[in-house]
């Protein structure tokens, strides 16, 4: 049990206020956990994030349960076309052969983010804005730890945004590739479909976001600097020579970037402490996954600390966290194999990539279990 003369006594206190941080907060109140969020940014910072969210349907699932889904500003993926640059073999995942209404979304970061947070403000939890967590000293029944020059005591610390902390024990990758982020607009209309182009620069992804395409332009850092200096139309002539002629590209938005790379902490547990989404794994962007594995930390975590009288307890931790692994690793590796075997223009792998593809083409049960695996990650993890 938590220190009994604690003056400020926290169930779950969690770092960071962003989606992930949100989330984790509405998903321990429905498991009856009381949690406070200390953010170190000013409440709402979250409203100026540009980026879009590649949501699974079992995303969908647990952001329904939290009672925020209805809030939120999405567009339906209802197809999946998946092909490689300079080789044969492609394949399609729908989501009418799964008997579902979309195999994925495409949300605005902000509009999720407006959405959480109206469901924390309703839902009454705490939030302490410009709050940054120092001087954190576990102990053998609470956590200490001060925020905005206070001191505070928890049960349970949760890491729930920011970065892969450079001092734990972690491992990684740089794959010295760096994504340029930008909306076009598509001839003919995408009509719910995204793109997954594998190139040997990078994987080179298009999104359904209301009448336009969300691009995410894989590439080496010298290639992004020169993306960002093209004019418009010289840019989008790049593009269209990147992704083919199934679409013609128009009318490109602002442009920005940011670098790519690989970082998981090997233990996301501690003495009284957890580690979830980015604080936990920073995956490259390919098939989406980054977001999608944080909420199933998120649900996993509640789950197992449901109406726990003591949610700090050791051995809840490590349930968590053995509970976690296969999910974890699975996911991890997925996404790092894909930029690793399809990052390249090596004769051999292009072949046998495209023999993969077509595989997945003339396989349903092969294709299923690819496709499982993208909208609900490893079950029994």
């Amino acid at each position: 049990m938590i220190s009994p003369d604690a003056e400020d006594r926290i169930p779950v206190a969690i770092v960071g206020g962003g989606p992930a941080g949100m989330a984790l907060a509405l998903a321990l109140q429905r498991a009856g956990i009381g949690a406070a969020i200390f953010d170190a940014r000013e409440q709402g910072a979250g409203a100026k994030d540009s980026r879009v969210l590649a949501l699974s349907h079992g995303s969908r699932q647990t952001l329904e349960w939290m009672g925020v889904w209805s809030g939120v500003a999405a567009t339906p993926i209802t197809t999946i076309h998946i092909s490689q640059r300079g080789g044969l073999g492609r394949t399609r995942i729908t989501a009418a052969e799964h008997g579902l209404p979309a195999l994925g979304y495409v949300a605005p970061a902000a509009s999720l983010i407006e959405a959480l947070g109206q469901a924390i403000a309703t839902a009454g939890i705490p939030f302490h804005a410009r709050s940054p967590v120092e001087g954190i000293a576990p102990a053998s029944d609470h956590i200490a730890f001060t925020a905005g020059g206070q001191a505070y005591h928890a049960a349970l610390l949760a890491f729930a945004e920011g970065a892969v902390d450079a001092a734990a024990a972690t491992a990684g990758r740089d794959y010295g590739q760096h994504a340029v982020l930008c909306d076009v607009h598509g001839k003919p209309g995408h009509a719910g479909c995204a793109w997954e182009r594998f190139t040997p620069d990078g994987p080179l992804a298009l999104l359904p976001h209301g009448e336009r395409l969300s691009v995410v332009y894989t590439c080496a850092p010298s290639t992004a600097d020169l993306l960002l200096t093209l004019d418009d139309a010289a840019f989008l002539s790049r593009l269209q020579a990147q992704f083919g002629a199934r679409l013609r590209f128009s009318a490109v938005g602002p442009r920005t970037r940011f670098p790519l790379g690989l970082r998981y902490r090997r233990q996301v547990t501690g003495d009284r402490q957890v580690w979830l989404g980015n604080a936990a794994q920073t995956l490259h962007p390919v098939a989406g996954q980054g977001y999608n594995l944080c909420l199933r930390d998120v649900r996993m975590l509640a789950r197992i600390l449901t109406d726990a009288p003591d949610p700090g307890d050791p051995g809840l931790l490590a349930r968590y966290g053995a509970g976690r692994r296969r999910d974890r690793a699975g996911t991890i590796g997925f996404t790092d194999s894909l930029v690793r075997i399809f990052s390249n223009d090596i004769p051999l792998l292009r072949h046998a990539r495209g023999a993969g593809l077509l595989a997945l083409d003339l396989l349903p049960a092969l294709r299923g279990s690819v496709a499982r695996r993208m909208i609900w990650g490893i079950r029994g993890s």
